[in-house]
Parts: structure tokens; sequence; C-alpha cells
């Protein structure tokens, strides 16, 4: 398998998604959508737990919430085992909440409010530095840990290029796909992040260990036979990993789905990232004469 001669292709290919992800951004932005489908978790907004103490039809309370408060995209999710629903909205004040309310008893006069909360833009602001931080600090133990294990900062930095390439693909899916960005984006971007790293890290230990058998000439060689040893691994390890969080995703509850389908997302592009992006970086990073090049 000529994974180092078909670099370019690889990098194009990954090159393309990404952009993609990014014009889906600049149109959604141009459209007032938002880059991103950011949650109110991120943006502040009004958090509501109704109980509607009977059987009731999610689309005639979707209807009703988007015309009492004007909002096109309100986030509700039916809490599993029970009548009530949690509604997450763009911050509306007490005269809308009182209004959203008589519209609700109106149909369903045993519906309770059970809690309502405004989640204001500083806790937002701060669930957004503590997600940035978490990821730097991830990326940086991991660039320290794998440039000592390897005594290579090449290859510490090639794996955390591939990491880069890795959110990024998740974050296109985000945009594509306009998954609500909440508590769980955070989950997702370290799962995957520490996911991806494990099966890098399996191929580069490979590298090392055919060190010996191969000259400095034949280093792309060497690389590709690695990857070839280790393909099968990988690429068992993940479909098992994608299969289970596919059967998440289809059988689970809207809330489930939302971190469900950029894990599947972010599992196929560590698995594609850890073979055809990692390695093919930390060739390029090599100086000429240890690739036996003048």
């Amino acid at each position: 398998m000529k994974i180092i001669e078909n670099r370019k292709k690889f990098f194009l290919l990954s090159l393309v998604i990404i952009l993609i992800g990014f014009g889906a951004m600049a149109v959604n932005a141009k459209a007032g959508r938002g880059a991103l489908n950011w949650d109110v978790e991120f943006t502040g907004g009004t958090s509501m737990e109704i109980d509607m103490g009977e059987a009731y039809e999610m689309e005639e309370l979707t209807e009703t919430i988007k015309e009492v408060t004007g909002q096109s995209a309100p986030q509700i999710q039916q809490v599993m085992g029970t009548n009530a629903v949690e509604i997450k909205l763009q911050h509306i004040d007490g005269s809308v909440r009182l209004e959203l309310m008589n519209q609700i008893w109106e149909k369903h006069p045993s519906a309770e409010l059970k809690e309502a909360n405004d989640i204001s833009g500083t806790v937002s602001r701060e669930m957004q530095q503590s997600a940035i931080r978490a990821t730097v600090i991830a990326g940086i133990v991991m660039l320290l840990y794998i440039s000592l294990r390897f005594k290579d900062v090449r290859a510490g930095g090639s794996a955390i290029i591939a990491l880069l390439h890795d959110v990024l693909v998740v974050l296109a899916s985000y945009a594509l796909f306009r998954i609500p960005v909440n508590h769980t984006f955070i989950a997702v971007l370290l799962t995957i992040l520490g996911y991806s790293i494990n099966s890098t890290i399996v191929i580069f230990d490979r590298v090392r260990e055919n060190k010996e058998y191969y000259t400095a000439a034949e280093t792309a060689q060497k690389i590709d036979k690695s990857i070839s040893q280790t393909m099968n691994r990988s690429i068992n390890t993940s479909l098992t990993t994608l299969f289970t969080v596919g059967a998440i995703y289809v059988l689970g509850v809207p809330s489930i789905k939302e971190f469900a389908l950029p894990m599947m997302v972010g599992i196929i592009a560590g698995a594609y990232s850890s073979i055809c992006i990692s390695s093919s970086i930390w060739y390029v990073l090599m100086p000429k004469e240890e690739k036996g090049m003048e």
C-alpha cells in the first residue's frame, strides 16, 4: 500500500472536506443562522422543564413554542420515560414565559412548569473557555508524550496536526448537519482526540520497530509497510466502535443522537488520519538526510 507516494491526494481530500465545512459555516452565517448551531449553554438563553401531565404531540408543542417566542429553532427534548420535556431557547423574559405556559395550559391543563433558568452569557463564556483550555492542554500533553516516546518532536508535531485535522472534520459535520453545539461537543472532541491518537501511536511504534530493517533511502517503504502491518487492527477497532455508536444513534433519543452523529464522523476521520495523514506528515517533516535524499 503506497500511502506515502499518494500523500498529496490524501492531503487534498482532507483539505476539500475541511473547506466544505468552512463553506457551510459561511453560508449559515450569511443566512443569519449562525456559523454553528450554538446551544444556549454556549450563547446564553433560557432553559425550561415542563411536565405535560399527559401524552402530547411533539410537533404541536414545537409549533406552539415557535409561535409564542418567534424563534425558528427551539431545542426540545423529551425526558425519557416521562411526559416531561426540556426546552432550550434564546433568552425570553417573564411575560413571554407566561404566555407560552398559557398556550400550553389551553391544550394541556395538567401541565406544570417544573423549572425555568436563565443561562447567563458569563457562564456561557466560561464554558467556551473551558472547552478551549481542555483541548489545548490535551494537545500539549500529547505533543510532549509522543515527542519524548519517539525522541522526535516531528513525530509529536505530525500527530498533533493529524488531531487538528480530526477536529476540523468534526466541526465540518457540526456545520453541515446543524448539530447543536453544547456540552456534548466538548466530550466528542476529547473522546475523538484520545481515540485517534491511540491508532497513530500504534503505527508510529511499528515504524520504530521496523527501523532496523530499512535504510534511510527506504523510509517511505518502511512507513508504508508499518501502516500495512497495523491496518487490520486500526480498521477493525474503528469498525467495532462505529457499529456500537451507530446503534446508539439509530436507537437513541435526540440528545444521544447529538453525541453519536459527530462521534461517528470523528471515528471515521480519526481512522483515516491515523492511516493516511499522520505518518505522511511525519515523512514530510523529516529532513532530507533521514529520507536518504541529497
